[in-house]
């Protein structure tokens, strides 16, 4: 499965070390998933590299988030960590709506060669 990632990267990253953290928090969870055999996908990693072409503050959404929303589109299913966090909670949304699944844990996501 293709799963989006979603989490706190602004939220409680008042500073570039802090969403740094957040994003490393985001990233050990998809190599766990690679390494299970799904195809992980985190908005933010698609985003940043423009965001700094563009010279925006990392946390700012004008790109993140409606990229992020695009994105998500093409997943199968959305894995949700952390903590608070207004975007992710729009991702879950997103996800709900469209009937795929939303998982809050690691381990209730199956292996990719377990899966029918």
């Amino acid at each position: 499965m293709w799963i989006w990632i979603c989490g706190p990267y602004a939220t409680g990253g008042s500073n570039r070390s802090q969403r740094a953290a957040n994003l490393r928090v985001l990233n050990e969870a998809a190599l766990d998933l690679f390494k299970r055999g799904h195809i992980p996908v985190i908005g933010a990693n698609m985003a940043l590299p423009m965001i700094e072409v563009a010279g925006l503050d990392d946390a700012s959404h004008e790109i993140r988030l409606p990229l992020s929303l695009a994105l998500l589109d093409r997943c199968d299913a959305c894995l949700r960590i952390g903590g608070e966090s207004r975007g992710a909670d729009i991702e879950v949304e997103a996800f709900r709506a469209s009937g795929r699944p939303v998982y809050s844990s690691l381990s209730d996501i199956p292996n990719a060669d377990s899966e029918s």
